[in-house]
């Protein structure tokens, strides 16, 4: 048996062939300058189109009349009036609606009774608009700041439990039995394994709240505020000002461009291991 077997084993001399690598199809990657330079397109034809007549400047103004306007407010004051009115409810809304929203997730995650209470909840309440919910809120809270941050603290809550909560799921479950193997205390397998191992689904749950408190602060201002950046945006559109009003949009974009970078850094920080 074993002369057969290294009989019928084929040989051959012929040089080894390289074989390109075929394995970096899913890594994660991005040009540089790719995004800057698409930009820069987009907006050198849309002034041109402006420039040339092509299109009519009450319905989109060019990107100069909009930089001019953003110099006008900020020259004026009333741009920093508005913005660091809608940064701070933004501010406090996301920070109480992440807090909240990281304990529940980890609770319902790691126990079973608060995973059945807390999905039942959450299910049912977080179809709901919470710009819906608005009114009520004024009712209950008054009419100032208050309704405000917490119709932006409940959009940001849901989002983030269920991305917390998900994260948690996702961790390997044989990392825990292992660390459970040792006799490892239930406070450092929270905190040096489950944490670590959900953290990239909390971040990727920040870059969505960052956006669904931006979008409730504009609505919730709209609806009921003096200043803010939503409220200008809605004056602006009133008066049909739309270099004014397409302005307020630019802010909003830059304001979640930085967002962003912010949680990109975070990344690189916090995600070294990946």
């Amino acid at each position: 048996m074993l002369d057969r077997a290294t009989t019928d084993t084929p040989t051959t001399d012929a040089p080894a062939r390289r074989v390109r690598f075929r394995g970096a199809g899913f890594v994660p990657a991005s040009s540089r300058f790719g995004g800057w330079i698409a930009l820069a397109l987009v907006i050198a034809i849309w002034q041109a189109a402006g420039s040339a007549g092509l299109v009519n400047p009450l319905f989109l103004p060019a990107p100069s009349a909009i930089m001019r306007a953003i110099y006008q407010l900020a020259v004026s004051g009333a741009l920093w009036q508005h913005l660091s009115a809608s940064l701070l409810r933004i501010g406090v809304g996301w920070l109480l609606g992440t807090a909240a929203g990281i304990a529940v997730g980890f609770a319902i995650g790691l126990s079973r009774l608060a995973r059945s209470v807390g999905i039942t909840f959450i299910s049912a309440l977080f179809p709901i608009p919470k710009i819906a919910l608005l009114p009520l809120l004024i009712l209950w809270l008054g009419i100032g700041e208050e309704p405000k941050i917490a119709t932006i603290a409940l959009g940001v809550f849901f989002s983030t439990a269920i991305s917390v909560y998900s994260g948690v799921d996702a961790v390997p479950r044989n990392l825990i039995r292992m660390a459970q193997s040792f006799n490892v205390p239930f406070a450092t397998i929270v905190r040096k394994v489950i944490w670590p191992g959900a953290l990239p689904a909390i971040l990727a749950g920040f870059r969505i709240t960052a956006s669904v408190a931006l979008l409730l602060v504009v609505s919730a201002e709209m609806i009921g505020a003096q200043y803010g950046i939503g409220a200008f945006v809605l004056q602006a559109g009133n008066l049909m000002q739309t270099d004014q009003l397409l302005a307020g949009v630019v802010i909003l974009s830059v304001f979640g461009l930085a967002v962003g970078r912010v949680i990109n850094w975070l990344e690189m920080r916090l995600l070294h291991w990946r």
